[in-house]
């Protein structure tokens, strides 16, 4: 390696170590002030930098936050992937059981970056496209799992309530969506009871989160595991 070369390496690890620091180091802020108190000046001052500096890696809090928001979305659609994902001889019932709860544990184990992207906006905050793609990863390891469920004959033939004129086009839309841009293949009937069970779940964790099942389902690993199977249920995964 040319001396040129080898040096171009050296500050390439030193840019990306930097930037992994000043990521943690928003991480822990957020568990203290929240999102809406980001500060670049605040980072900056607690590793030791001029804020000038900083603003080379991330120009305003905004792209800071995109950086936070995508790392939590991408964090956790591994947690769920690899649920889905795992021992794949198991039925796509275990299988949705097994998401849902790797996608609680990981709520549960990071309770900031979960109210980044599911609790309330950040006033003055407008998320980028970049985010919608980690944004998806959830909800398409679910569709996946269906999809499977579905092409194995194990997805129910539309037999619950008609969705209505409205509601039916927005699905077949969504169905076509998927099929086109991932070969996903998942009954449009099937798909709403999906997204309806997907707002339950996250739904369910938020409670359990914000403390809204104190002096309830406290702790809620009984009413949680109860509830996801019921989903599945619902969703047709018997």
């Amino acid at each position: 390696m040319s001396p040129a070369k080898a040096s171009h390496t050296a500050r390439q690890r030193a840019r990306a170590e930097l930037t992994r620091e000043i990521r943690e180091e928003a991480r822990r802020q957020l568990a203290e002030t929240g999102a809406p108190g980001l500060s670049l000046r605040a980072v900056a001052r607690e590793l030791g930098m001029v804020s000038s500096a900083l603003y080379r890696y991330f120009p305003s809090r905004d792209d800071l936050l995109t950086a936070l928001i995508i790392d939590a979305y991408n964090a956790l659609g591994e947690a769920a992937e690899a649920a889905v994902a795992a021992d794949p001889g198991r039925g796509p019932r275990a299988r949705w059981l097994a998401a849902c709860r790797a996608i609680r544990a990981w709520a549960l184990e990071n309770p900031h970056e979960y109210a980044l992207i599911y609790g309330s906006p950040v006033p003055g905050y407008q998320a980028p496209e970049a985010t919608i793609g980690p944004a998806s990863r959830v909800p398409l390891a679910f569709a996946r799992l269906l999809a499977d469920a579905d092409a194995a004959g194990a997805l129910p033939a539309g037999d619950g309530p008609a969705l209505g004129d409205a509601l039916a086009a927005q699905a077949a839309a969504l169905a076509t969506t998927l099929a086109e841009s991932g070969a996903i293949a998942v009954p449009p009937d099937a798909l709403v009871r999906a997204i309806i069970a997907w707002t339950q779940l996250f739904g369910m964790i938020s409670f359990e989160l914000f403390g809204q099942f104190v002096g309830s389902f406290d702790p809620a690993d009984a009413a949680f595991d109860y509830a996801v199977a019921q989903l599945a249920t619902f969703v047709g995964l018997e």
